[in-house]
C-alpha cells in the first residue's frame, strides 16, 4: 500500500496503491526555487522505530528497496550530493551515475548528468584508488580545512580530485562548506550524512530540509541516532512538507520554518 499525503492538502491525498513512478516521486521532493545567491541543504537519513541510524555501523541493514528508490530519486535532483569520510569508508561510496529516467528534468534544470559527491574530511584518509575519485563524471570534491596534511591533499589532487577549503584549521566549518559549493553553482545541495556530518549541519543551522525514512524495525543496541553531536541551545523546528508509506517504512519530509 503506497500512501502520499501532502500536508498542505490531505483532502486531496492520492490513495491508491499503484507504484510511484520516478516522475511523482521527484515531483514530492523538489527543491524550492532559488535565486542567483540561494543554496538549499536538504539531508536524507533513515531510522528505526527505536531511533537507530545504522545497524552493525551501516544504513543498509535499516533500509529496504523503497527508501533505495527515494534514495536514488534524491540524488538525482541534486547538484551535489556532501558525505562524510568516515560514511564513504562504511558504505563504500562511489560516484553518483546518470540515470536516463531524470536526464530531461536535469537537462531541463541546467544540471550535469549525475550529481557531484563532496567529502567532508579533516585528515584526507581515503582511498584514492577507489572508483569515487578513478572514474567520476565530474571531479570529485575533497572538503577540507587549511591546516590539512599536505601530503594527503596532494594525493587528492593527483588522483583528480578537486581540494575545497572550506575551514581554517584542519576541520571544516559546516556554513562555509555550504556557501563554498553554492559559489561553485553547487546550490541544490544533499547530505547522507552520516550523523557526525549531519550533527554539525544541525549545529551550525545549516540545514534547510530533511527527508527522514522511518523504518518499520527495532533493533535496541546503542546505535547513533542520526544526528549526533553537540546540543543545540534551543531546537530547531521544522514543519511537515510531505509523507510517503510504502511496506511499512514512512518517508517523511520536514522543511525550515
Amino acid at each position: 500500500m503506497r500512501r502520499l499525503f501532502p500536508v498542505t492538502d490531505q483532502t486531496s491525498a492520492d490513495r491508491t496503491d499503484r507504484e510511484w513512478s520516478l516522475d511523482e516521486l521527484a515531483d514530492a521532493y523538489p527543491y524550492p526555487p532559488l535565486g542567483t545567491d540561494g543554496h538549499w541543504l536538504r539531508a536524507n537519513m533513515v531510522s528505526t522505530l527505536d531511533g537507530a541510524g545504522q545497524h552493525d555501523g551501516r544504513s543498509q541493514p535499516i533500509s529496504g528497496e523503497s527508501d533505495m528508490r527515494i534514495f536514488g530519486t534524491l540524488r538525482a535532483l541534486a547538484d551535489v550530493v556532501v558525505v562524510g569520510a568516515e560514511t564513504v569508508r562504511q558504505e563504500g561510496y562511489g560516484p553518483a551515475r546518470a540515470r536516463d529516467a531524470f536526464a530531461a528534468r536535469r537537462s531541463a534544470a541546467g544540471q550535469g548528468p549525475a550529481a557531484v559527491i563532496a567529502v567532508v574530511t579533516a585528515s584526507l584518509d581515503l582511498d584514492f584508488s577507489a572508483p569515487l575519485f578513478t572514474s567520476p563524471s565530474a571531479p570529485t570534491l575533497v572538503l577540507t580545512g587549511a591546516a590539512a596534511p599536505a601530503d594527503r591533499v596532494a594525493a587528492a589532487t593527483a588522483a583528480g580530485a578537486e581540494v575545497v577549503v572550506a575551514g581554517d584549521g584542519a576541520g571544516v566549518d559546516p556554513a562555509r562548506a555550504v556557501r563554498e559549493l553554492a559559489d561553485r553553482g553547487l546550490r541544490r545541495q544533499l547530505t547522507e550524512g552520516g550523523p557526525r556530518l549531519l550533527g554539525q549541519f544541525v549545529a551550525a543551522d545549516a540545514l534547510d530540509e530533511l527527508c527522514l525514512t522511518i523504518s518499520p524495525m527495532l533493533t535496541a543496541g546503542d546505535a547513533q541516532r542520526i544526528s549526533d553531536g553537540p546540543s543545540v541551545t534551543v531546537p530547531h523546528r521544522l514543519a511537515p512538507a510531505c509523507v510517503l508509506e510504502e511496506a511499512g517504512f514512512l518517508f517523511t519530509r520536514y522543511r525550515r520554518i
